[in-house]
C-alpha cells in the first residue's frame, strides 16, 4: 500500500511517513500542493493525508478541485483547524476523513486502513490465500496458524500478491507498493525480495506459489 503525505512543515511530514511506513505503508511526502499534483499524477497512491495550510494554495480548494476532475483516492485531512465548521467544509470538499492535529500516529494509521477496508477498496482485515494468513492491523503472518516469521519488505510483498491471488500482478505496482521516491532501488531489488519469499512460503510448507510471468510481473495462485 502506497501512501503520499502533503504537509509543509519537514518534521512533521518525518513523522508521519515513518509512521505510515511502520505501519505497512510505502510513503512519500511533498511540501507543497505542485509537487503533491506532479506525485499524483506519476505514480499510484492508496490513500493520500492532506494538510490545509500549504506554501502555494489551501488544501480545501486543491481538493475541491481534484475531486471535480475525477481524482477518487481516499483523503484525510490532516489539519490544525478543528472548529465544527471547518471539519464539515473538510468533509463536504471531498475528504473521506478528518484529523485535527496534534494526533496520534496510531489513529491516523488505523483512519488509513478503516478507509481501505470500505467497499471497492482493496484492505481487508486479514487476507488468505494457500494457507498462508496475513493480518494487516499487526503486520503479521501466518500459515496453518502457524507464526511466519517475515521481515518488513517481506510483509509488504505479501500484501501485494494476496490482495491479487489469480491476478498478474505488473513488476512497476510492485515496485511502487513496496517503495517510495526517495528509496535508493537496486535494478532487481523487486526480483530479490521475491525470491526471499518464495523461499519462506517454501520452507514452510504454504500452498501459495508465486510465478513470474516473463516481461510483465508476477502471478500469486493457489497450489493445484
Amino acid at each position: 500500500m502506497r501512501a503520499l503525505v502533503i504537509e509543509d512543515n519537514r518534521r512533521l511530514a518525518g513523522l508521519v511517513v515513518d509512521g505510515l511506513r511502520r505501519g505497512g505503508f510505502a510513503a512519500d511526502a511533498v511540501g507543497d500542493l505542485e509537487a503533491a499534483s506532479a506525485a499524483l499524477d506519476v505514480a499510484g497512491f492508496d490513500v493520500v493525508v492532506l494538510d490545509l495550510g500549504l506554501p502555494d494554495g489551501d488544501g480545501i480548494d486543491w481538493l475541491r478541485r481534484r475531486r471535480a476532475a475525477g481524482f477518487s483516492t481516499p483523503v484525510i485531512v490532516a489539519t490544525a483547524r478543528g472548529s465544527l465548521d471547518q471539519r464539515i467544509a473538510g468533509l463536504d470538499t471531498g475528504a473521506d476523513d478528518y484529523v485535527v492535529k496534534p494526533f496520534e500516529m496510531e489513529e491516523l494509521l488505523a483512519r488509513c486502513r478503516a478507509l481501505l477496508r470500505r467497499p471497492g477498496a482493496t484492505l481487508g482485515t486479514v487476507l488468505e490465500a494457500g494457507g498462508v494468513a496475513l493480518d494487516t492491523t499487526t503486520r503479521s503472518a501466518s500459515i496453518g496458524g502457524r507464526p511466519l516469521d517475515l521481515a518488513r519488505r517481506e510483509i509488504d510483498l505479501l500484501e501485494i500478491f494476496l490482495r491479487r491471488v489469480g491476478q498478474v500482478v505488473p513488476r512497476g505496482l510492485v515496485e511502487e507498493g513496496l517503495y517510495g521516491f526517495d528509496d535508493d532501488v537496486s535494478p532487481n531489488a523487486v526480483e530479490a525480495s521475491v525470491s526471499r519469499l518464495r523461499r519462506r512460503l517454501a520452507e514452510n510448507a504454504a500452498k501459495l506459489e508465486i510465478h513470474t510471468v516473463r516481461g510483465i510481473g508476477y502471478l500469486a495462485r493457489e497450489a493445484p
